[in-house]
This record gives structure tokens, sequence and C-alpha cells, in this order.
């Protein structure tokens, strides 16, 4: 579907524990059934590491041979082509829903397995009249039509009602919350604006995990080691959705309930 392509480089450092764990939140996601396919990422606060997430996470599921899209929907303050190193101008979903280009024009191939993108375009004074028109509707049905996977990163919803409105376009949604930054009060505030939206909660990553406070990352085997513990989570948390507990760090996903723990500092 994509006419164009753009070359991108992750800065990124390879880590072992981080790449684990966003492979475990694919194969979550995969189990949260057919019929989910256009993923929307939020998080309560900017920089809590959830556009990181996502790319990420698109890479790892073109590499199972399924087509994804990343949607780059922070029409206010993207990062994605500044930070993977995009070298030229690109059209994106801002010019789309102000009728200054097609879908076909907006979709660029990346110089990774079956992952395509569209980024967020040119800076608008109005992102949330942009994505409340019928025009983004248009644009999930057509692409749909052409991927397994719709990865869409969004700004905070706990902040800017955009992810609130792009959420009633999508089949699910996952909230990311860094590590001891937000508390339980918040984290179930943004919980229930999601659910407003008749959106389906598929559930929530704790990200910035401090790996040295946590024994089993430091083991090959902490998977198994961990499985008992994250049976027990899983069974108190069954309101906020699991996609699994990763490592020992269960205190910390106690917090948010129903988290997936990355470790590092994804921006």
């Amino acid at each position: 579907m994509a006419e164009q392509k753009v070359i991108m480089t992750d800065p990124r450092q390879e880590d072992y524990f981080y790449q684990e764990a966003i492979k475990t939140l694919r194969t979550n996601i995969q189990f949260a059934g057919m019929d989910v396919k256009t993923i929307l990422f939020t998080s309560c606060y900017p920089n809590e590491g959830k556009s990181d997430i996502t790319f990420q996470l698109s890479q790892e599921i073109g590499k199972l041979g399924k087509k994804v899209l990343l949607l780059d929907a922070d029409i206010r303050k993207s990062i994605l082509a500044s930070r993977y190193g995009v070298g030229k101008q690109v059209q994106g979903l801002s010019n789309y829903l102000s009728g200054q280009a097609s879908i076909a024009e907006i979709i660029y191939r990346t110089n990774y397995e079956n992952m395509d993108i569209i980024f967020s375009g040119s800076f608008a004074p109005n992102p949330s009249e942009l994505l409340g028109q019928e025009a983004f509707g248009t644009l999930l049905g057509a692409v749909r039509e052409h991927y397994d996977y719709i990865i869409v990163d969004t700004p905070p919803i706990g902040s800017i009602i955009d992810a609130a409105i792009v959420a009633k376009q999508c089949d699910g949604a996952v909230l990311v919350f860094e590590s001891e930054l937000v508390s339980s009060k918040e984290a179930a505030r943004v919980k229930e604006q999601l659910l407003m939206t008749g959106c389906r909660l598929i559930g929530a990553v704790l990200n910035k995990v401090d790996v040295k406070k946590n024994k089993y990352y430091h083991r090959y085997d902490y998977y198994y080691h961990g499985y008992q513990e994250k049976k027990e989570v899983t069974k108190k948390n069954k309101e906020m959705g699991d996609l699994a507990v990763i490592g020992d760090n269960l205190r910390q996903a106690n917090k948010v309930k129903g988290a997936s723990c990355l470790s590092g500092d994804a921006r």
C-alpha cells in the first residue's frame, strides 16, 4: 500500500531483558483475539515511554511475518521522525486529515521487515478537531484491509483529549505507566477515562523498571521462577486487564494492576 520509503535508525542500545519483555507483550497482544487489529497506546503523562514501546513492538510483530502499520496520532508533539533519524520531509496524518494528501501519500515503507508507518505530519493548531473528523475513521477502515495490526501512538490521555477521541475508533487499548511515577489513583482515573470511550482495555505496561532492584532480571531463567507469583498478580488484577508480568517486580506491577514490566529508559 505504501508508495514511498523512509530509512529509520533505532537509537536504542541492545538490551536483552527489554527485548524479551517486548516479545512477551507481542505474544499477549496476539492472544487478545482475532478481532483486535487496531490497538491504541497511551499514557498518563508525557515521556513515560509509549512511543519507544510502539516502535519496538511494531518491529517485533513484523518479524513474525505479520504486516504492521505504526500510526503516529500525536499531532501535537511527535518525536518519531526526529528520534529515529528520518532525514527528509515527510507528509503524515495531519496532512491527510486536513485534505492536503491522500492515504497512499502518507504511508511509508520502512527498512524494517513488514513494517510501514504513518507519521504525525505537519503541526496543526486543532488536533482534536482533525482527529474527530469522519476522515480518521475512513483512514482506519482503509488500512485494516491491508495490515494484520495497526499500532496507534497517541498523546497522554491524562492531560489531552486526543487519545480518547482516537480510542473510539480502535479495537483495544494499552496503558503505559512509568514505574514509581504514576500513583494507583492516577492509574485508575485514566483507566476510567479510557473505558468511557467504549474501547476495550487490553492491559497495561509498567515501563522503566529498575532492574537492579530485581534479582530475576539477572538470570536467564527468571521467567520460570516468577511464574507462580505472576499468576497471583493476574488473579488479583483481572479488572485492569493483563498482559503478563515479566520477572519479579510484582509490587510495582500491583500499583497499576495487570502490568507488563519493561526495563530500561524508553522514551
